[in-house]
């Protein structure tokens, strides 16, 4: 099969979909690859490496496009892309379809087969493909938190950490998936007190049972309770996530207007179009915006702040799957793996993966 990895267009984004290793392991089985010019540039895969890997380098994506049959990505393709993609086109990147219903139709229009990271299964239904960068991002809604707790930031000017007798000041986390979890683990060796909400009173048995009761609180999910929480709150992290399907928004404006001055928002869930009602997709270029002195943190690309970690970390997964692709071809590939099968969102210009058409549904 002849696979292509495009340069990403999203602002600050230097991911890539295929490292120089990765290419290696698929030209050993005899696929041609395809590199776009400087792809990997902005985290030291030169194109160089990717020569000495087998690859060819091409020098513009309508050229990747044209030329491959699967275009392995790290984002959904933005509208200046839309152009290049066709019926002969197999997408194997994240999609986040139902964060935005008229984008995802376009994309869809333009005839490709998109099979979307997300909403590929494991046995065990858990999302292999989204777990790392969900990890990723749950590390860092805590350090862009702190940062932005900074007065000089426009935040209140506290510091979450341990500083001589003082009360540790309060994070609070809507959600405790991967994303969830691991920001609850960070907020925790920063000796921040954490306020876990969650709706699955079986999930909060399992956090207990990881986290103990040292400076933590198990609150089950209810209007009233997060409410309750904010109002104390100097960081609330939202990473709520249902497969397939726009985020819940389980924070209001007005539960906004009744917290502090300077705390901060994190919502890792923006790109399935967010947990708080107040939220707006933000760029690494202009990450923050204030509401009712509020400091909401938006970015639709989290990971991309750490582009060579989250490239090496998404290849360890993502690559079994091309290489089931492309051994076996689609057809054949999601007729033998359920799991892969789940991950396909759009096929003959329709939307079909079911999570995706309810949500598109009912919006």
């Amino acid at each position: 099969m002849i696979i292509g990895a495009p340069k990403e267009v999203k602002n600050n984004e230097f991911r890539v979909g295929l490292t120089p290793n990765s290419v290696e392991k698929l030209t050993t089985k005899n696929h041609e690859v395809f590199i776009e010019e400087n792809a990997g540039a902005g985290i030291g895969f030169t194109d160089s490496d990717y020569k000495n890997s087998g690859a060819k380098i091409l020098k513009s994506a309508k050229e990747i496009y044209k030329s491959s049959e699967l275009i392995v990505k790290v984002k959904e393709p933005i509208p200046s892309e839309f152009k290049y993609i066709s019926s002969n086109n197999i997408l194997f990147t994240y999609l986040h379809l139902a964060g935005n219903k008229e984008q995802s139709i376009k994309l869809a229009n333009t005839g490709v087969t998109g099979i979307a990271y997300e909403t590929v299964t494991a046995t065990d239904g858990s999302l292999p493909l989204l777990s790392p960068m969900s990890s990723i991002a749950g590390q860092l809604s805590i350090i862009v938190g702190s940062y932005y707790l900074l007065k000089h930031n426009k935040g209140k000017g506290t510091l979450i950490g341990s500083v001589s007798d003082l009360e540790p000041r309060i994070i609070t986390v809507i959600g405790a998936g991967v994303a969830g979890t691991e920001a609850i683990d960070k907020a925790l060796s920063n000796k921040a007190h954490v306020k876990i909400i969650e709706l699955s009173d079986s999930r909060l048995n399992e956090l207990k049972n990881k986290f103990g009761n040292n400076n933590i609180e198990y609150i089950k999910s209810s209007p009233e309770n997060i409410s309750d929480a904010l109002k104390v709150s100097d960081i609330v992290v939202g990473s709520v996530y249902i497969v397939g399907k726009k985020a819940p928004t389980v924070v209001s404006r007005e539960m906004i207007s009744k917290m502090k001055p300077g705390s901060v928002m994190v919502d890792i869930s923006i790109d399935q179009g967010g947990c708080f009602e107040t939220s707006k997709a933000t760029t690494h270029d202009n990450p923050v915006f204030l509401v009712d002195d509020v400091v909401h943190y938006c970015v639709t690309n989290m990971p991309g702040s750490v582009p060579l970690t989250a490239t090496e970390a998404l290849n360890r997964v993502t690559l079994p799957y091309v290489l089931k692709i492309a051994n076996k071809g689609l057809d054949k590939a999601t007729e033998e793996d359920n799991n892969l099968y789940n991950g396909l969102n759009i096929r003959d210009k329709e939307i079909v993966h079911k999570a995706v058409k309810e949500s598109f549904a009912n919006s």
